[in-house]
């Protein structure tokens, strides 16, 4: 039978030492560990960012240059002193940011080279333009862009983790062979199918099923919890996070 990690794991940190209540209580340039928890969250989460921005109408070059300016000045300047950790959420304090930046910012850094003339993330453009090209352009704001490649992200993020966990324990092929269910209700004849195709009984099946959704939702509290400054607010991100994904934007 497969065999998960118990999401009670001690190596699973408690909130108050999450990555943006790191960077809250310490600020970026007063915290060594602040500044690395702050590069973290950015390589984690930049897609939403630039998907933002190429939505905003910026060509694909001149988006790359905005995208990796706004990078070099948040990581390099005292952006966070004003941000109030009992109201900051990682989502919403980014695209603040990044909308200041695109009104006060974007003429200095079109006229330098790509990233102000300095590369502070390595970020995979060709990828993200790929990516983009796949969004429905139809009566889509680049908030609700923004919104939904967040929560497309953070959700590719914990399932990459979560095959991570079953490969490292040899059942990377019966991840594969869950995955698709892990949202809804599997019928009989899945189950059937997989534990003849595994050499597993159905109810060996059903098993790994349970533990694989109760690990990948313990993975995605975890996930979020790295983005808000409050325990509190972590269900009202997972909230916001499922109604990003089947929310149409007219």
């Amino acid at each position: 039978m497969a065999q998960f990690p118990d999401s009670r794991r001690s190596d699973i940190p408690r909130f108050d030492s999450t990555r943006w209540s790191i960077v809250l209580a310490a600020g970026v340039r007063s915290s060594p560990d602040a500044a690395v928890a702050l590069e973290q969250l950015c390589e984690s989460y930049w897609f939403p960012l630039y998907a933002f921005v190429r939505r905003e109408g910026y060509q694909q070059a001149e988006a790359q240059d905005l995208t990796q300016g706004f990078f070099a000045a948040l990581l390099q300047r005292d952006d966070l002193r004003n941000v109030q950790p009992d109201k900051g959420r990682f989502r919403s304090f980014l695209l603040a940011a990044l909308k200041h930046f695109l009104i006060n910012e974007w003429d200095r850094v079109r006229a330098q080279k790509r990233g102000g003339g300095q590369t502070v993330l390595s970020l995979d453009f060709d990828l993200a333009e790929s990516k983009f090209g796949t969004q429905p352009g139809e009566l889509t704001t680049p908030e609700f862009v923004f919104q939904r490649q967040w929560a497309l992200t953070l959700l590719a993020n914990v399932q990459e983790q979560l095959k991570s966990d079953m490969s490292a324990n040899g059942r990377g092929d019966l991840y594969d062979a869950l995955q698709p269910h892990l949202v809804g209700e599997s019928g009989a004849e899945k189950y059937t199918e997989l534990a003849d195709h595994f050499g597993m009984t159905e109810a060996a099946v059903k098993m790994a099923m349970s533990r694989l959704r109760k690990r990948y939702r313990a993975l995605l509290r975890e996930a979020i919890a790295q983005t808000v400054s409050a325990e509190e607010e972590i269900d009202d991100e997972i909230r916001d996070l499922f109604d990003a994904l089947r929310r149409p934007e007219s």
